[in-house]
């Protein structure tokens, strides 16, 4: 449980005090009660002693209501697991010039084909499915939709070369998800690419955007610091070293996740961890009604008790 408000949560601090009052108060009166006796008051005391501990109850109560008042103060969230039954996913794939590099056996952008293909064999049939594809610009773009097929024919039909657009691609995939209305279901991204981002919108700040829309970005930045590619037969070799950082940046500041692989299988591994992760996807709602009811039950129970017991409030 997460709190939007948790400076409210320092009158927390007030219920010891008030418990030590209280109890400093019965002492108080339990002095004046041996001071000036009486038997048939005493006699009345021994003969109800087995419900004496009712006398305290209203003031726990109340004590008690003041803790869940201090609680919905701090306006609490809780964090719950929605279906994928109900989800969309956008698969934003990079095959820019930097992803023939061989370094990820026989290929990065040949690797990556096959480990979205696992992914994709393992999203279930219900969950809307789409794909973009992507260099200087997104030039290959699915919409999420219930045939995975679609999704599958984008990946397959890759070919490396050009520049590194990711925010152009990654806000292209919040606009298909979020479509004309502020009311989307729950939605993800997953991010492959290899490189830093060289072309279009800064990336970090489509991730910010994807945080404001409740729609997670997880990364997987493919490749070896020694990739390379050969920019010609008679060329020195071009070196296309990953970017995990802004990857992680990209995952962070979104609220996703990001991964690093090196080689096929990890990036297989990967794909087959994401696609049981998003069995599920987090959310939070506010829960501030909860602590209020309870706070206002725990006041009228301990009026009412206070009022039949001893005929007064606590």
């Amino acid at each position: 449980m997460s709190f939007s408000a948790p400076g409210w949560l320092l009158i927390l601090a007030l219920t010891p005090l008030a418990l030590a009052a209280y109890l400093a108060a019965q002492r108080r009166s339990r002095r004046y009660a041996v001071r000036f006796t009486a038997l048939d008051t005493l006699r009345a005391a021994a003969e109800g002693g087995g419900s004496m501990w009712l006398r305290h109850l209203p003031a726990a109560l109340v004590i008690a209501a003041i803790a869940a008042l201090a609680v919905a103060l701090a306006r609490p969230r809780e964090t719950y697991r929605v279906a994928i039954d109900q989800a969309s996913i956008m698969l934003v794939t990079d095959h820019s010039g930097s992803m023939a590099a061989d370094d990820v056996q026989p290929s990065r952008l040949a690797a990556t084909e096959t480990a979205a293909n696992q992914f994709i064999d393992r999203v279930p049939a219900g969950v809307k499915l789409g794909a973009i594809t992507f260099s200087t610009t997104a030039d290959t773009v699915q919409g999420p939709v219930t045939s995975h097929a679609a999704a599958r024919q984008v990946i397959d039909a890759q070919r490396a070369g050009g520049s590194t657009a990711t925010g152009d691609a990654l806000a292209l995939a919040l606009e298909l998800l979020h479509g004309a209305t502020r009311h989307h279901p729950p939605s993800a991204v997953i991010l492959l690419s290899d490189g830093s981002a060289n072309a279009g919108v800064d990336p970090v700040a489509v991730a910010r955007q994807a945080a404001q829309e409740r729609i997670p970005i997880f990364t997987v930045a493919l490749g070896t610091p020694a990739g390379q590619v050969n920019a010609g037969p008679f060329q020195t070799p071009v070196a296309v070293p990953p970017d995990p950082q802004l990857m992680a940046q990209i995952a962070r500041s979104s609220g996703g996740r990001s991964f690093n692989a090196q080689s096929a299988g990890e990036l297989s591994s990967i794909y087959s961890h994401l696609g049981s992760q998003l069995g599920s996807l987090t959310r939070h709602r506010e829960i501030t009604s909860r602590f209020a009811a309870a706070a206002l039950v725990l006041l009228v129970a301990a009026a009412g008790l206070s009022a039949r017991i001893a005929g007064r409030f606590p």
